[in-house]
């Protein structure tokens, strides 16, 4: 099979305007979140999707590849969509599965790629896969900018939301609260068909893309990571995640090749 990671980025982010190059420790954002993707070995290749060209050239300058996009798309996938298209014109093959792996998570590590991925190696009807977490702190499960997520005996998605589900009043300790890691593999044709189906209901008012999928009558498959993983939304998600790369050993080993390619 031939997989490929996308990361789709753009400077416009309303919560957070030029997030993508915001600096972490030295690097911007957009930088640790290629680099350690790229350290993944089921992916046969990482290209970063943007419409703009101070991401672009910066990709390019630490020796990525990245992928021109349309300026006009309102989500993530829709951007996927295209790069991967594209991707598949250049270089006259057919991709199989792309992995989304969302722009605003510098703390990726390689092996949550490979766990996201591993459902859909073992069952074809699996058409999209997301990763999720444990919810560990009261305001991380009261933030609007995490997502939640619930889900069946058999880790299929039963909602998505950005309000705490399930509810505080009424659920007991030992239920594990949920939330949404952004590394999303898709089955090439069904994100094709995926962005070709109209916004649904719940989908704008919770501004979920996983959303269309449910209402849609398909199933989302989840994973679970054990991973501790920051995505940053505000500046204070920044000054978070800054502290925890300092002790993070995947970051000196990928900082040494940012410090050979700047000394040339």
């Amino acid at each position: 099979m031939y997989i490929i990671g996308i990361i789709p980025a753009r400077m416009a982010s309303s919560r957070f305007p030029g997030k993508p190059m915001a600096n972490i420790n030295g690097i911007p954002m957009i930088g640790h979140v290629y680099l350690r993707s790229k350290l993944n070995k089921t992916l046969d290749e990482v290209y970063v999707a943007t419409c703009d060209h101070q991401i672009k050239d910066y990709i390019e300058l630490i020796g990525g590849k990245a992928i021109m996009t349309a300026s006009t798309h309102e989500r993530a996938s829709d951007r996927t969509a295209e790069a991967m298209l594209k991707v598949e014109k250049n270089i006259n093959k057919k991709i199989d599965i792309v992995v989304m792996i969302q722009g605003d998570e510098p703390m990726v590590y390689p092996e949550m790629i490979n766990k996201a991925v591993a459902p859909m190696l073992k069952q074809e009807d699996i058409l999209v896969a997301n990763l999720m977490a444990a919810i560990k702190t009261k305001e991380e499960y009261e933030d609007i900018n995490e997502i939640k997520v619930v889900v069946d005996k058999n880790s299929f998605a039963l909602y998505f939301s950005r309000e705490p589900i399930p509810s505080s009043k009424k659920s007991s300790n030992n239920i594990i609260k949920l939330k949404q890691v952004c590394i999303i593999p898709f089955r090439r044709d069904f994100l094709i068909k995926f962005n070709s189906l109209k916004q649904t209901p719940l989908e704008i008012i919770e501004s979920i893309d996983m959303l269309r999928v449910l209402e849609y009558g398909n199933k989302v498959k989840m994973v679970f990571t054990e991973y501790d993983t920051y995505s940053v939304d505000t500046k204070k998600d920044l000054e978070k995640v800054e502290k925890k790369m300092k002790e993070d050993k995947l970051y000196k080993k990928y900082m040494k090749e940012i410090k050979a390619i700047k000394k040339t």
